[in-house]
């Protein structure tokens, strides 16, 4: 598979590389330095974050309020470049091959299978998380946060914000969504033509919800990857995915590519579904005027995977000072409210509100609440734990070969 060949490519590289200027020692010792002293180093410094930006409000927050908050606060200048997931595991293989000195990014915002590979081939600089001031308030005793695709972040991905998977649905078009696997069945059938799911992270973590819900819950696949359950429980996800198929947008022969247009075909009409990796964006998208008023959010009975996304540093990134000093100020009281607002982002926080002082637990209780999303309370109990990340590997793979290239 391809991201496997990637994998032992980039180790040999990064073995072969041997050392280079970002293993010499900088200005000051990271591990033994004084967050005061850590500070001082990043300012004045450029931070280049690598980082999705397919989402409007996301890339305004950054640009227009994180970027000049660090900039005004710390001296320190944040430079935002896109990326993501295996584009960014392809430029440290790029880099080694080159035999460049010090990576091009500072920052990457990861997770998961990404999170995966960086840490097979130790390109991860870590742990470095107990040194940021700030990580004393983040709820580390929850699941969701302190694990990251089966793998304990131990210090080396600082956790940035919690979401859970939901679908999106018009009340007008669908005043009655389906909740389980069979209704969603029934539905398709009786309503073809409006329903279909992103050929991305989104509707894999989609499928993967159906495929634990398959196998009887998460306990089933927890734990390292079982490649005897996988094929077991895949096959009967791509034989119910296959049912549907001929049902789907386009009879199931095409796919939207991302979840943008996915959304997009959703407020046009195309489609009465979409669905959403933050459980609160909905709110969002309606407060935008990009969703109807009538667009409202929910979890299947079977559950759906809640994760959580996070920072990483590259070990071979030059500006590590100014990349621990940005992911500070990212999980700060500050910049965790701004980002709950559905107004903002909507984005769930990683911090335990309990453990703020009071001014800002009142701040958070006053957060405006959501209108069109349930509670997190509510969907809560329906949480699943992400899989291994192997599971997402093989269904991107997976769902190409059984399903898209599958003839009728």
């Amino acid at each position: 598979m391809k991201f496997l060949a990637l994998l032992s490519l980039l180790c040999l590289l990064l073995i072969g590389c041997g050392k280079t200027t970002a293993d010499k020692p900088q200005s000051v010792d990271l591990a033994a330095a004084s967050w005061e002293q850590i500070a001082a180093e990043a300012r004045g410094h450029t931070v280049t974050l690598a980082m999705w930006q397919g989402d409007p409000l996301i890339n305004d927050y950054m640009k227009s309020y994180v970027a000049p908050a660090l900039q005004n606060q710390y001296g320190v200048t944040l430079n935002i470049v896109g990326s993501q997931g295996n584009d960014i595991v392809s430029t440290l293989m790029t880099e080694a091959e080159a035999g460049k000195e010090a990576s091009s990014y500072d920052l990457m915002w990861i997770n998961g299978e990404t999170f995966y590979q960086l840490r097979q081939v130790n390109a991860l600089h870590g742990p470095f998380v107990e040194k940021l001031p700030n990580a004393a308030m983040i709820d580390f005793g929850n699941r969701f946060i302190n694990t990251d695709f089966q793998q304990p972040v131990e210090g080396y991905e600082c956790p940035w914000g919690n979401v859970q998977l939901a679908i999106i649905y018009d009340t007008v078009r669908a005043p009655i969504p389906p909740r389980t696997r069979q209704q969603l069945e029934e539905y398709v059938k009786a309503h073809p033509g409006t329903f279909t799911f992103d050929n991305s992270f989104t509707g894999m973590t989609f499928l993967k919800s159906l495929l634990i819900d398959i196998a009887g819950g998460e306990q089933q696949l927890a734990g390292p990857f079982d490649s005897a359950k996988y094929a077991t429980y895949s096959a009967q996800l791509w034989e119910y995915i296959n049912r549907l198929k001929p049902y789907f947008w386009k009879e199931g022969k095409t796919y939207p590519a991302a979840v943008a247009p996915l959304h997009q075909m959703f407020a046009n009409g195309e489609v009465n579904f979409t669905m959403s990796n933050n459980d609160g964006e909905v709110d969002n998208k309606v407060l935008q005027g990009i969703f109807p008023a009538t667009a409202r959010a929910y979890v299947l009975d079977g559950g759906t995977i809640q994760n959580s996304h996070y920072m990483g540093i590259p070990k071979r990134s030059a500006q590590k000072a100014g990349a621990m000093v940005v992911c500070n100020f990212l999980i700060s009281p500050e910049a965790q409210l701004r980002k709950l607002d559905p107004n903002v982002w909507g984005d769930g926080t990683v911090l335990d509100v309990g453990r703020l002082p009071d001014e800002w637990q009142q701040k958070f209780r006053n957060v405006p609440g959501r209108k069109y999303a349930p509670p997190r309370q509510q969907i809560q109990p329906k949480a699943l734990m992400e899989l291994a990340p192997e599971y997402m590997i093989r269904l991107f793979d997976d769902f190409r070969r059984n399903v898209i290239q599958k003839q009728s």
